[in-house]
């Protein structure tokens, strides 16, 4: 079936809200007994626990044939890599989310989930290469239309929960909420063959808004005048620097 979408009303993720709600009421508790001090620290946490927790709107853009950052953060690896499920080697990119980041993950691409593969692991830093092998975490097998995409959650330092909300068999549109990942943490996208990076190590992206790959467009397919001016991934790459931030 389709994938449910997860719609927050208030522009915070469900699995924050019991947190928040304790924290608050422990900061009223304080507040009423006279002790200013703990009651204005539990609200200092309070409004980092919410900015943390928070899931704000996306509009994805409209151009086909692309996959779109399934997590908010900023880019450290581009690499071949073995996949989980198969362990074919392909072109590999790897997001890292730091404390800051909104931690709601997104669908890449409009694709159906195949496979779901949870390894339960340890809890290295999550922007060291042996977190893509020891940590826990999250893969998900995604069959396109275009091929087929790999895209693993993984827990970092202090994350100690990958939260789903997919199933095998969903049907996911690009940009739905698939899941989350509590605290810093990783998300690697493994890209088909047929398709090239569009990103640059070190750059800042944002899940369901910015590409960070497209299909390449064999040279057959195009005028022979444009042939030799088709854009390299490593141009494409070099075009992409200028995405901005959405208003959170």
């Amino acid at each position: 079936g389709d994938m449910l979408m997860k719609h927050p009303q208030t522009g915070i993720c469900r699995e924050g809200c019991p947190f928040l709600a304790l924290v608050a009421f422990s900061a009223l508790l304080f507040a009423l007994l006279g002790l200013w001090l703990p009651a204005l620290a539990f609200l200092l946490v309070l409004w980092l626990s919410s900015h943390f927790f928070r899931d704000p709107e996306r509009v994805c853009p409209q151009e086909g044939h692309c996959a779109l950052s399934p997590a908010d953060g900023r880019i450290v690896r581009i690499e071949q890599a073995d996949e989980p499920f198969t362990g074919e080697r392909l072109t590999c990119i790897s997001i890292f989310m730091n404390l800051f980041d909104v931690h709601v993950n997104r669908m890449p691409v409009d694709a159906r989930i195949e496979n779901i593969r949870y390894y339960p692991g340890k809890f290295f830093n999550a922007s060291l290469d042996k977190a893509s092998r020891d940590n826990e975490r999250c893969a998900y097998a995604l069959k396109a239309d275009d091929g087929d995409f790999v895209m693993v959650q993984i827990a970092g330092l202090i994350a100690r929960r990958i939260v789903s909300y997919a199933e095998p068999g969903d049907m996911g549109k690009k940009g739905e909420r698939i899941g989350m990942i509590k605290l810093g943490s990783r998300v690697d996208l493994y890209l088909p063959p047929n398709y090239a990076p569009r990103v640059v190590v070190g750059q800042k992206v944002f899940a369901g808004q910015s590409i960070v790959a497209v299909r390449r467009q064999p040279c057959s397919a195009l005028p022979p005048e444009d042939r030799k001016s088709s854009p390299s991934p490593k141009n494409l790459s070099a075009k992409s620097s200028g995405i901005k931030a959405p208003a959170l």
